[in-house]
């Protein structure tokens, strides 16, 4: 009779964890599957901080010489701090672009203010880089099921399947954005990370619309009891921003507290620069020619009167940015209307003011190459951070140009030409005849001591010229005032560039 009762008590037990189970949302109890194989919620939960040390590199998506790729590579050597227990959050990275440059970017915050690092210098930070640090912290490896188990609207979604793996998926709300996990069925570890919140639209991303973030997690690594990710990939609007990998990590160790310290000046400087829209005014105009005004800043925009209207050369930044130069351009010519809009490159930074332009139905030129790059930007989600297209819809009005093209007539005519290089490839100048002013557009830059980087795409503008008969007087770029063309001729014969010697280490 011994058997009968014990089997009676077994079923019993059965049947509690089986109502226990039913009891509980199915997402939660998968959530508590991957706590277990992690390393349990308990430890997870004692974890006060991590420090850890990645290489990796960036893809530079924002400005590689073709959107499709290869992409131009931004080899990185990442240090970060989480200290979970506290809110404190630091990330330096000391990146190399070969054989150009080099650098070093961070990000420092905590409950209350966010500071920039940029070459070992600090400035006050903004609201935008406080969200990140705070989401950072709150989807790291250490943190994500926590996250998602804590999370009021936590819920399952249908299992489905990523890397050949059946997938279970978790979907939930944080920082008022969307975020999905997805389980691996098998081992019940995190495979990938869906979130489109501030730390996804870092850097250019924040002026692209609704960027989606995907992270992979792989490489895992078991110590002392805990399992994390020794690799992550990530990927923005389907795109391979980045992969990095963890040399070496510590869990609650001891913190270097100097280096988390905000200091009270960057900390009072951080509460008057919370706004999300780092440009809130126009550069310095002057006028370089009768009814050719040039709008100089970080990037460069110009404005040439016609006699049916104004054009505007570049659209960069962002929508709110193009808003302040439409402004501009009805201050100074009440009486005539913005009849078109240049757009001379297909980097992000050049191209993300252009919706407004479509907005207005303006129409905009740009070059052959670039079209299906600028289509993709007018058909760009903005829910987020929703501008004049977002609102009114419309389709684009694109001019493409493949060769030889002008834009009005008389002295301040524009006539574009496709640079067709192999750096500038996806450029295109603009030449006013009258004046005798070439605008270059951005295929290299101006180094403070006044070199020019790089003789390779110096040479691709001169070409240019040569081949299709200018004779320029002065020229501006993106990134460069006006300047005497002779300066530029002279600047290339002087100027020896060797092959590159290396960067070295970043520093």
């Amino acid at each position: 009779m011994i058997r009968p009762i014990l089997t009676v008590i077994a079923l019993g037990a059965l049947l509690d964890c089986s109502a226990a189970s039913a009891a509980e949302p199915p997402a939660i109890a998968l959530l508590r599957q991957a706590l277990d194989a992690q390393g349990g919620e308990d430890a997870l939960r004692h974890i006060s901080t991590v420090e850890w040390r990645a290489r990796g590199y960036r893809n530079m998506l924002e400005q590689s010489e073709r959107p499709e790729g290869p992409y131009i590579p931004d080899f990185r050597d990442i240090a970060e701090i989480h200290d979970q227990a506290n809110g404190r959050f630091r990330s330096v990275a000391q990146f190399s672009v070969y054989p150009e440059f080099k650098g070093s970017v961070g990000l420092l915050a905590d409950r209350s203010a966010a500071v920039r690092i940029l070459s070992g210098r600090s400035i006050p930070g903004n609201a935008d880089g406080l969200a990140s640090a705070r989401e950072a912290l709150a989807l790291s490896p250490e943190r994500l099921l926590l996250t998602a188990i804590d999370a009021p609207d936590v819920r399952l979604e249908p299992r489905t399947v990523l890397q050949s793996v059946p997938q279970d998926v978790i979907a939930f709300t944080f920082d008022q954005a969307r975020a999905r996990l997805y389980l691996n069925a098998y081992t019940h570890l995190p495979t990938a990370l869906d979130y489109a919140g501030p730390l996804a639209r870092q850097d250019y991303w924040r002026f692209l619309g609704d960027t989606a973030m995907r992270t992979y997690f792989s490489f895992w690594w078991l110590a002392d009891g805990i399992r994390l990710p020794m690799q992550w990939d990530i990927y923005r609007n389907g795109l391979h921003d980045s992969t990095f990998v963890v040399d070496s990590m510590s869990i609650n160790s001891p913190l270097p507290q100097a280096e988390m310290e905000i200091p009270q000046a960057l900390r009072k400087a951080f509460a008057g620069s919370q706004t999300a829209e780092p440009f809130k005014s126009l550069g310095t105009s002057v006028d370089i020619a009768p009814g050719v005004t040039f709008i100089q800043g970080p990037w460069n925009v110009t404005l040439v009167r016609q006699s049916d209207g104004v054009v505007v050369i570049e659209a960069p930044i962002s929508s709110a940015y193009s808003e302040l130069v439409l402004k501009e351009a009805a201050r100074r010519y009440p009486q005539l209307r913005v009849k078109a809009v240049i757009s001379t490159s297909d980097s992000w930074p050049h191209i993300a003011g252009l919706r407004p332009y479509v907005a207005r139905g303006i129409p905009v030129y740009c070059l052959d190459l670039n079209k299906p790059a600028l289509t993709r930007l007018a058909a760009m989600s903005y829910a987020a951070h929703p501008d004049a297209l977002s609102r009114s819809p419309r389709p684009p009005r694109f001019v493409t140009v493949s060769a030889r093209l002008s834009i009005g007539t008389g002295d301040n005519r524009i006539e574009l030409f496709p640079l067709r290089g192999e750096t500038s490839e996806r450029q295109m100048m603009a030449y006013l005849p009258g004046p005798a002013i070439l605008y270059g557009s951005d295929p290299f830059q101006q180094d403070g001591n006044g070199s020019y980087q790089t003789a390779q795409a110096i040479s691709e503008l001169i070409d240019a010229v040569a081949r299709e008969h200018l004779h320029p007087r002065s020229f501006v770029m993106m990134h460069i005032a006006q300047t005497p063309w002779n300066a530029l001729l002279n600047a290339i014969r002087k100027q020896k560039q060797a092959f590159p010697a290396g960067l070295g280490a970043a520093t």
